[in-house]
């Protein structure tokens, strides 16, 4: 894909800053298991924490092509950083713009563009993943608004965010039909964090139990209509898996370069280790087979430009970006051979960081049912048919 004077220059505006201003500090990051409040205000000066929203609301007016670029750059400085703005993007400034009311967004927005505030996505529960119809949390209605009762799982950034997009079930009766969304505020009485996971990468974005006791949340503060929780939780689906798939470009990228660089340098036998076969050859399919991602990233993101359905497109680039960038990693991990499973390296990190790619935002196994069921007819898979 050729990129167009704006995008390319919006691509390397964040990739100066990212290697400047975020991958040195990469490390102190993930030990402190935490970012700080300045970091994310500088990330939306440069128009990162509401990029697609419209300038009228504050935003960046930016594209998709611009976002998955933009995301491309971030994630190798730091992919759990790139997490909290693909949520943020994706699933929170749209959601709000989407589904909102005037009153909803003029209350939150101006604060999530700004980097004031975080926003959390919080749907999955223990026994709700992939299957987001089989919610238990539930929130019966009291007077002019709802008592919230249950709790999520794996949720991010649940400790840091200050709001909370809240899927629950108002009509059990109703099954998928039942399910509404709510604006939570963080600090509301009842909510509180359960547990902060250990997890084996992107320890800097604290992923969270959260449970809900009776948190009382008005009317005004539904997000859409009531039982449209469902379809608002999967309207998010296209633009959440380009993100994704975007982070797994720029994580395998930064991978790669290390190890072309290292294999430069390295001599065995009387030449770099890149001259012979054996590793030149690794890293040419590598990188071959990491291009071919990136474009179906950017043609899916075009395609959301175009405003052409591409639940497929985006789907394809998922689960394509995430497998691949796993293998990219690891092979470039080889090339460094015994100083490449040391911390002390930062592939170390990619490596650990990476995993996770190919689980949310939809597994690998998720991917293939919805491109699966768009092989049986064009745009069959619709969002409603989609888990």
């Amino acid at each position: 894909m050729i990129l167009t004077e704006t995008q390319a220059a919006i691509r390397d505006e964040v990739r100066k800053f990212a290697q400047a201003r975020v991958a040195p500090f990469a490390r102190d990051y993930e030990q402190a298991k935490e970012y700080p409040a300045r970091l994310f205000e500088e990330l939306a000066s440069l128009g990162l924490m509401g990029m697609t929203a419209p300038e009228a609301a504050g935003g960046a007016g930016a594209d998709y092509v611009s976002y998955a670029l933009s995301l491309v750059e971030v994630a190798p400085a730091d992919g759990a950083l790139s997490t909290i703005l693909s949520i943020q993007n994706s699933l929170v400034v749209s959601g709000l713009l989407k589904d909102g009311t005037p009153e909803q967004q003029a209350r939150f927005l101006p604060s999530l563009i700004s980097g004031r505030m975080i926003g959390a996505f919080a749907l999955t529960e223990a026994g709700a993943g992939s299957d987001a119809s089989a919610l238990r949390t539930r929130a019966v209605r009291v007077g002019h608004g709802y008592n919230l009762n249950g709790a999520k799982q794996f949720i991010s950034p649940g400790r840091t965010a200050g709001l909370a997009i809240v899927f629950a079930v108002t009509d059990p009766a109703a099954g998928k039909r039942g399910i509404s969304a709510f604006l939570v505020r963080t600090d509301s009485p009842g909510y509180s964090v359960e547990r902060i996971e250990r997890k084996r990468g992107q320890a800097a974005s604290d992923t969270c139990a959260i449970r809900f006791d009776n948190v009382f949340v008005e009317d005004a503060m539904r997000l859409g209509p009531e039982g449209a929780g469902y379809s608002i939780a999967l309207s998010n689906l296209e633009a959440g898996r380009i993100g994704i798939a975007a982070q797994c470009v720029g994580m395998a990228r930064a991978a790669l370069d290390a190890a072309v660089k290292y294999a430069g340098e390295r001599t065995s036998f009387g030449s770099p280790i890149i001259a012979h076969q054996a590793v030149g050859f690794r890293l040419a399919d590598l990188a071959a087979r990491l291009e071919a991602a990136h474009q179906l990233v950017l043609h899916a993101a075009a395609m959301k430009d175009a405003a052409l359905l591409c639940l497929k497109e985006a789907s394809m680039a998922k689960l394509v970006a995430s497998e691949t960038a796993e293998a990219v990693v690891s092979g470039s991990l080889q090339t460094f051979g015994g100083y490449g499973y040391l911390e002390d390296f930062a592939i170390a990190k990619i490596y650990r960081d990476v995993r996770v790619c190919q689980i949310y935002e939809g597994t690998s196994d998720i991917q293939r049912m919805v491109i699966a069921r768009d092989l049986r007819g064009p745009q069959r898979a619709t969002n409603n048919e989609v888990h």
